[in-house]
């Protein structure tokens, strides 16, 4: 209890002392943003159109496709005619090369790479048009590895999207800023991940992560086996929250839960704590209402509150207060589920994460 009352307390205060101040240099290197994709969704052109509209002296994007009639395509053909100024490339290419589509896309799309700055960014990433002057900045210091962004959630209308984004923006966001304001630099996330070409041929290119699926992670870890920094940037990015019903947001936060899980076994296992409200309320159950058990319990719950708040963007309504208890009620058993096994789905496949993030295929329907 006492544990996951200081988390709460910390973790509202590594929110609060945020900075976003940081100074841009006037000159700023030549960029490419690869940009691997699968599908349109309703968001999709918004997003996109972000990285489009940069305030940037020169970059190139490449969007990167494995089928020819991939819907995506004409939203990025829509965004060619309307910024004829940009370099704004579409590369069409089915090859395999391990079992993430993702990695595989990347490897492909390398071959257009014009710049020796390279930005990776997710699909359904909105950013401001700062975002690649801020995330290519700090890798003008040769001792800088990988540039990666922490992020919002932005859920779509509807129940379990909102949800989705309270796990997002007040579990996972904020435990970033926690590890990073203790220092820690293990991380990086496919939100934005941003490199020299020079470091990403010395750990072996994509080819290095092509069958992992946490190929975001893998990547900061390699560089940094090199001696290398790994740079949480001061930009923040919104990411499209998705989820339609109960069962499509608990493949999604399952998913994340063993790719940890896997990854950082010793830690992952400790991560109770950082579900301070239903911990500190079993706590109080169970010490059948003592003193110190409900101070506990009141300090957690002022300090979730008050993260809630900083967390929000718009007003906060009163009736979204009570999904806070119902929310992490509902990771806290969600990490405990994880512990069952390590199979996962992404995009209607079956995998097995492995220790070290690689991903197995398996065939068939599975529970999760």
């Amino acid at each position: 209890m006492f544990g996951a009352t200081i988390y709460s307390i910390v973790a509202f205060g590594a929110a609060l002392s945020l900075s976003r101040s940081a100074r841009r240099p006037e000159s700023l290197p030549k960029a490419t943003v690869l940009k691997p994709l699968c599908g349109s969704e309703p968001e999709t052109y918004a997003c996109l159109r972000t990285f489009c509209d940069q305030q940037y002296p020169e970059f190139q994007i490449i969007f990167g496709v494995a089928a020819a009639d991939d819907p995506v395509l004409a939203v990025v053909r829509r965004l060619q005619q309307e910024f004829p100024h940009r370099d704004v490339r579409i590369l069409i290419d089915r090859r395999q090369h391990g079992s993430s589509r993702k990695v595989s896309n990347l490897i492909n799309m390398m071959t257009q790479a014009s710049h020796d700055y390279l930005v990776i960014a997710d699909s359904d990433v909105c950013v401001g048009d700062q975002y690649l002057a801020g995330v290519v900045a700090p890798l003008r210091d040769a001792g800088v590895g990988v540039v990666t962004c922490a992020y919002r959630g932005v859920p779509r209308s509807g129940f379990w999207s909102l949800m989705g984004s309270l796990f997002i923006n007040e579990w996972f966001t904020p435990s970033v800023y926690v590890a990073a304001k203790g220092g820690s630099r293990s991380f990086a996330f496919g939100a934005t991940i941003a490199l020299r070409r020079e470091v990403l041929s010395r750990i072996g290119g994509f080819g290095a992560i092509a069958n992992h699926l946490a190929d975001d992670y893998r990547l900061g870890e390699l560089t940094r086996r090199l001696g290398l920094r790994t740079v949480l940037s001061d930009v923040e990015v919104d990411v499209v929250v998705a989820e339609s019903s109960l069962g499509t947001l608990v493949e999604h936060e399952l998913r994340w839960l063993r790719t940890i899980r896997a990854i950082r076994p010793l830690a992952y296992s400790f991560c109770f704590i950082t579900f301070a409200l239903p911990v500190t309320l079993l706590g109080a159950l169970f010490s059948r209402g003592g003193s110190v058990a409900l101070t506990l319990l009141a300090t957690a719950a002022a300090a979730r509150v008050l993260l809630h708040l900083k967390m929000r963007r718009a007003r906060a309504r009163p009736a979204q207060f009570a999904l806070i208890p119902v929310r992490d009620c509902l990771s806290l058993a969600l990490w405990a589920w994880s512990f069952t096994n390590r199979r996962v789905k992404w995009r209607n496949e079956h995998y097995e994460v492995s220790r070290d993030g690689s991903a197995l295929p398996l065939g068939g329907n599975l529970t999760p």
